[in-house]
Formats: structure tokens, sequence, C-alpha cells
């Protein structure tokens, strides 16, 4: 059974969506099968199998969020999130038409609002996509900017692999013109440090997945 959470950014005790835990696993299901087609896709376009990805979800650790932010007397004092890279395979997104979601552009820093599209998911790449492919595909930094005029609500589903999985550049996608660009870590650990310096509040820099990037390349 998926995970499924409740975030609330800020004191506000308003209602979440009003969604029954059923309603929301059932729905939770149905964003898995979408994922699992999304990561077929991906493999496809780097050159493998359909399934090439599919094992390393055997017993996933996937869930999903409801979010809500409240309204923001002073946004530009504040922001919903924090800037920050997914750090599972993919982000799948619902959100509402209010926006506040950015995404980092790469070419000068500069952020970008993302406008809500009716009816449509906002599918993130995440950090273990980026290093399967070898950086053939990148996670894309975002936030989320707070607004003064209405309060947002958000349902973002994490989709991840099983805690034992060793994540590491494909062999399929490794060769002497195209090295491995990442070392091997586990899964479950590199989620468990991340969750600890978050909730702990540690006076250290987050885990990232450039700590096992090999090199200078």
């Amino acid at each position: 059974m998926i995970e499924v959470e409740r975030q609330l950014v800020g004191k506000s005790t308003a209602p979440i969506f009003g969604l029954y835990r059923e309603a929301c696993e059932e729905y939770a299901r149905g964003i898995e099968k979408l994922s699992y087609k999304l990561l077929e896709l991906i493999a496809l376009s780097l050159g493998l199998s359909s399934k090439r990805l599919n094992s390393y979800f055997k017993d996933q650790t996937s869930f999903m969020r409801l979010n809500y932010y409240p309204l923001c007397p002073i946004p530009e004092l504040a922001l919903g999130v924090g800037r920050h890279k997914d750090s599972p395979a993919l982000t799948v997104l619902a959100q509402d038409d209010v926006g506040g979601l950015e995404v980092k552009r790469k070419t000068d820093g500069e952020w970008i609002q993302v406008k809500p599209t009716p009816d449509a998911y906002i599918v993130n790449v995440g950090d273990i996509i980026q290093v399967w492919s070898n950086d053939r595909y990148e996670s894309v930094e975002h936030r989320v900017v707070a607004s003064s005029k209405k309060e947002r609500f958000s349902i973002p589903f994490f989709f991840s692999p099983s805690h034992y999985v060793m994540v590491e550049p494909l062999e399929e996608l490794i060769s002497e013109e195209s090295p491995a660009k990442y070392k091997a870590y586990n899964w479950g650990k590199f989620k468990t440090t991340r969750n600890l310096s978050n909730f702990k509040k540690l006076n250290v820099e987050n885990i990232q997945i450039y700590h096992f990037r090999i090199g200078d390349l």
C-alpha cells in the first residue's frame, strides 16, 4: 500500500481537500500506473527495453502527500517550499489554479513560473533518473512561492524504488566514451539520511547526488 501523507505549510487547521482515505488510496494507485508508463517511456528514450527499470520498484517506497499552503501576508519574505531537487525517480504533481511552482533556468539561474494547466499533471524527473541515465536526464531545481491572494493545494506523488536498491548509472549506458559519472549508493540509506537532516534540522548540508559524483567529469 502506498503511503499517504498530509503536510500543512503554516499553522492553518483548514481541512485538506476533504478526501477520505479510501479515495486518496484509489487516486494514488491510478498515479502509480501512470508513473510506470512514464518510467517505461523514459527507458525507451534511453534505448533500453520498456520494462528495464520496473524491477527496481518491486517493493517500492513511493508515497503521496497532500499539501496545503495558507495565505501569506508578506509573500516576498517567505517561501511555501524552499529550493530543492526531488530525490526519487519521478514526481507526478497535481495542483490547483493558484500556481506558485517555479523552476530554476539552468542557463542564467532565473526562477521561471510554471503556469497551471487545467486537467494536467506536472512531471519532475528526479535524482534517481539522473543517475540511472548517467546525466542524460537532469533533475530540475524548483521551489514554491507563497501567495497573499489565495490559499493553494497540491498533491505530489513521489515514485521511489525499493529501499534495498543500489542506485548507479545503468551498465548499458556506460562505455569508454561515456564512463560512469556516479558511484553506487543505497536508496534506503540515502532517503533516511536525507530525512534525518530535514526533520532534525541538522547544521549540515542535506545529502545530494553530487556527493556521489566521480571526479570532475
